[in-house]
């Protein structure tokens, strides 16, 4: 098992599955300690018991900024610090914008982009103290809209603006801004739209492709933090070699 993150203290958000799954996996294996943040806790325990290194599992809703900081402060009690911020936790509910159920928008809009905001909120005086890093997990759909995925894309598009914003802040304080937009990703994302048109078209795109495996994100991160120091590696757009936009 590799140290190079050791001893390194990292949280990552949406750990229950997907990226945020394999990117704590692949962070423990590169001897970080990890903390994984979610809504749910048997994934989560599953997750910890495969993990080689110690980890903290955390009950966290990133919408809810005071689970937020409950889960920032439980980490930093436990282990003392924190180096690495991994902002996965998303959702993708889309559909047309006729007739759309705008409580989905209202949900993509605070676990997407506010759930972001309010880990880095929570997180940034820790990672400022440790010249640590935030990683942002985004999306093609934050580089290129598209019909069907309006709101989806909104969101996407904040992440990336604040990511931005947040790198001129604090890159001369010594904490590193890393932007990570994945295309398609054989993830549970499509599973959680609504429209059931729309779900088959996304799922029918995804099957005419060699999609993108989780754990080829999470390769990405562990990339990303992995550099020295002096070396900010801010964005990284990861497409499958078969998909065109």
């Amino acid at each position: 098992m590799s140290s190079v993150l050791d001893p390194k203290v990292v949280l990552v958000t949406g750990a229950s599955s997907g990226i945020g799954r394999a990117t704590a996996l692949a962070l423990s294996k590169a001897g970080a300690t990890v903390a994984v943040g979610g809504r749910r806790a048997d994934r989560l325990e599953a997750l910890a018991q495969e993990a080689p290194g110690e980890t903290l599992v955390l009950d966290m809703d990133v919408s809810d900024p005071e689970s937020v900081r409950e889960a920032v402060d439980q980490t930093v009690e436990r282990f003392g610090t924190l180096d690495i911020v991994v902002n996965n936790a998303g959702i993708m509910l889309t559909g047309p914008v006729l007739g759309a159920d705008t409580a989905e928008w209202t949900r993509m809009v605070e676990t997407n982009l506010l759930g972001s905001m309010y880990t880095v909120h929570a997180a940034l005086p820790h990672l400022l103290r440790s010249r640590g890093a935030v990683v942002q997990i985004s999306s093609t759909s934050g580089r290129i809209s598209s019909a069907g995925a309006a709101v989806y894309s909104a969101t996407k598009f904040g992440v990336n603006a604040f990511a931005e914003a947040l790198r001129q802040e604090v890159t001369e304080q010594g904490v590193r801004v890393v932007l990570v937009e994945p295309g398609f990703v054989s993830t549970e994302l499509a599973d959680h739209i609504a429209d059931p048109a729309h779900r088959a078209a996304v799922k029918a795109m995804a099957e005419s492709m060699r999609t993108l495996q989780p754990e080829d994100i999470a390769a990405a991160v562990v990339y990303a933090v992995t550099q020295p120091d002096h070396v900010a590696v801010n964005e990284i757009l990861v497409r499958p070699t078969d998909q065109s936009r």
